[in-house]
This record gives C-alpha cells, sequence and structure tokens, in this order.
C-alpha cells in the first residue's frame, strides 16, 4: 500500500485532529477543574460567611451541576469518536495486512512465471507450474494435463495428493475439462463440492490463442484455505497464460531437437 494513498492520508489527518482535540478537551477540562476547585473554595467561604443565604447556594449548586453535567456529555461524545476511530484504524490495518498479502502473491507470481520461461525442458515446466499451484493457489489436489493434438485427448501428465493414475483422461469438448480446454474459459465452483475425481472445483484451460495446450484441474484445497478471493480468480488467469505458452514451448523445442537428432543420425549414417 504506498504511503501516498489519498484517501489513507486523509483519514491519517482526520485522526491526528480528532486526538489533537480530545487533547486540547483534556486541557480543557483540567483548567475547568481548577476554576471550580477555586470557586468552590469561594463558595466555601461564602457559605462560612453569615451574610450567605440560601437561595445564593441553591442557585450556585445548580449552576455546577449543570456544569458537570454538560461536561459528562461532551466527554461521551469525544469517547464515542475516539473508539469509531479505532474501530476504522483496526479496518484499515486489516485491509493493509490484506494488500500485503496479494502483493506477494503477485510478486511470487512474477518469480515463478520467469522461471517458467527460463527453461525449455518440459519436466522442469511441470514442476514449476506444480509448486505454483500448491503456494500460491494452496491447491491439495491437482493434476495437470496436456492435450494430444491427432487424439484430441486431454491426458494427466503431473500431479499432487494422489496417483497419476487416479485422475482420469478427457476428452477435447466432453466433461467439464474438456469443455473448459475447447472454450477457454476457467471453471470455478464451489470448494465444498469437492471429492469427485470428475467433477474438479476448478479447472484452469492452457490454450495459446486458438490451440488447445492442456489444462489444470483442482480437485481440493489445503485444510487452512477456506475458498477462494477475487485475487485467486487472477491468478487463475495469469497462470493459465504462462503455463501455456511455456508447455508449448517445450513441446516445441522437445520436437525440434527430436527432429534435429533423426536429422544428424542420417548425415552420420550417410557420410560413414
Amino acid at each position: 500500500m504506498s504511503h501516498d494513498d489519498p484517501e489513507l492520508q486523509r483519514k491519517a489527518e482526520e485522526f491526528l485532529a480528532l486526538f489533537r482535540k480530545g487533547a486540547d478537551f483534556t486541557k480543557e477540562l483540567l483548567r475547568e477543574n481548577e476554576r471550580l476547585r477555586r470557586q468552590l473554595v469561594t463558595v466555601e467561604d461564602r457559605q462560612n460567611s453569615a451574610a450567605q443565604s440560601d437561595v445564593e447556594w441553591a442557585k450556585l449548586r445548580s449552576e455546577l451541576l449543570g456544569r458537570i453535567q454538560s461536561l459528562e456529555e461532551e466527554k461521551q461524545d469525544v469517547l464515542e469518536r475516539l473508539r469509531a476511530v479505532e474501530e476504522e484504524n483496526r479496518q484499515f490495518a486489516s485491509r493493509y495486512l490484506e494488500v500485503e498479502e496479494e502483493n506477494n502473491n503477485l510478486a511470487n507470481l512474477y518469480i515463478s512465471s520467469f522461471q517458467l520461461h527460463s527453461t525449455l525442458n518440459l519436466s522442469e515446466v511441470l514442476k514449476i507450474v506444480v509448486e505454483i499451484v500448491i503456494n500460491l493457489i494452496g491447491a491439495e489436489r491437482f493434476a495437470i494435463y496436456i492435450a494430444d493434438e491427432r487424439t484430441r485427448v486431454l491426458q494427466p501428465v503431473a500431479c499432487e495428493g494422489d496417483s497419476l493414475s487416479s485422475f482420469p483422461s478427457a476428452s477435447i469438448g466432453a466433461g467439464i475439462i474438456g469443455e473448459a480446454v475447447q472454450s477457454g474459459e476457467i471453471w470455478c465452483t464451489d470448494p465444498g463440492e469437492a471429492g469427485d475425481p470428475e467433477r474438479p472445483i476448478v479447472c484452469i484451460p492452457l490454450r495459446l490463442e486458438d490451440r488447445p495446450i492442456g489444462a489444470i484441474a483442482i480437485y481440493a484445497l489445503l485444510q487452512q484455505k477456506e475458498g477462494f478471493t477475487p485475487l485467486d480468480h487472477e491468478l487463475f488467469t495469469l497462470l493459465g497464460g504462462h503455463s501455456a505458452t511455456a508447455v508449448f514451448a517445450a513441446q516445441l523445442y522437445g520436437l525440434s531437437e527430436r527432429k534435429l537428432n533423426t536429422i544428424q543420425g542420417f548425415i552420420d549414417l550417410l557420410t560413414k
């Protein structure tokens, strides 16, 4: 959160103004208390005087009680406003922590994205995606699928929380995973519905323009994560885009390497 946030600065100035007013009010109370003490001394002197009458004493007593009541009301008003400011401060502190967590997650995603694009090894790319899904999204059981363009089948190639064989394959256009990959739309439902291996609570399609690359299907969250925040949905979109690009680049590099090795093998065969 920036220290230049106009709204936060305005609230801080209001709090300081209210604090100064409370301090001024306290000084006023002390002065008034001293004045009343001197007045009481005068009253006692007057009461001891033979000329003091019951009517004058009653009038003075009424004035003093009225002033005390007024001061009590002012004190209650200041206390209520101070409580309101304290509640606002607690809300600011809570929001500050939320923003700090969001900034931390986005920074981690940036670092992870950099790692994703720093390698052309498909196994390394998948390993990094698994770490991102665990650490940033808080998933406990999930699988990463890669699409076979020839058969249009999505096969699980990496997972967490279960064996790879426990995650079903899917056809592009069929089922939650297949439909998400075909449409390019993220599927997300209530985390409380976890448990059905055929029904993920989140499916992030991996697409590169119109080309289906794969998907990330999440079936269960970590115990400490109760649900999804708006930041999680932003992470879904960013993760889908970066992962699709990294996986495609690694696949393309692997294919070119195999072709290059094949060509080199033919050249070596012809030259021997």
